[in-house]
């Protein structure tokens, strides 16, 4: 009776508080005590319990962490210096990054208010660019801000197509350039000739980066 038992006990499944317990206890803390209650490395372990099935995550997380300096520098590091969790745990670290990029982005936006320059400055100081050479900046007529777009190759016209669907009544261009290209001051020169037609008003092209930006119309070149 004894041996039956213990060929019961052998062929039932896995029970045991090792890696696949820690997991679901885990997703119990998170959903019970809410995100906020998790340590950084422990939302890291769980991020890569997307990239691996069966194994101890946690000591890769601390690992990372220590290595790199924290979460956000880990979720920013190269893929290339992540290889060594293997590419499944790349894709995820990327995900988590790109997700937390676009909400701090989205969450600037919705408290931007670009009434004056000072204002557009720091909004461009503490926003994370989208990466494009040139881009739009929408507005309503309050000067909040709408949307924070790539210029598209067809210009003026998707500028304007684009503030219609926001319902925008004006734009700021800004440039990472130090100075206006002839592409640039063409578009410049389109939209102040159209902006009665199109009822979209060209606040201001800004030039430059972080800390550095000029005002074009500051300095009277948006004539």
């Amino acid at each position: 009776m004894r041996e039956n038992r213990e060929v019961d006990e052998a062929s039932l499944p896995f029970t045991s508080t090792g890696p696949a317990g820690h997991r679901s206890r885990m997703r119990q803390k998170l959903l019970t005590r809410g995100p906020a209650a998790l340590a950084d490395y422990e939302l890291l372990e769980m991020i890569l319990f997307l990239g691996i099935d069966r194994r101890d995550t946690k000591p890769l997380a601390k690992a990372a962490i220590n290595q790199f300096g924290g979460l956000a520098e880990t979720l920013a590091a190269a893929p290339a210096l992540l290889a060594h969790l293997g590419r499944e745990c790349v894709v995820a670290l990327k995900l988590a990054q790109e997700a937390a990029t676009r909400l701090a982005r989205a969450e600037i936006r919705d408290r931007a208010h670009l009434a004056n320059w000072e204002g557009v400055q720091l909004y461009l100081d503490g926003v994370v660019a989208c990466g494009a050479p040139l881009r739009t900046l929408y507005l309503n007529n309050r000067n909040r801000l709408l949307g924070d777009e790539p210029v598209p190759d067809s210009g003026v016209r998707a500028i304007a197509a684009r503030a219609l669907d926001l319902h925008a009544t004006a734009v700021i261009l800004v440039s990472d350039g130090t100075a206006p290209s002839p592409e640039l001051r063409a578009t410049i020169r389109r939209l102040l000739e159209a902006s009665d037609l199109l009822t979209l008003k060209l606040h201001d092209c800004v030039l430059g980066r972080p800390g550095a930006w000029r005002s074009l119309r500051a300095a009277g070149q948006l004539k």
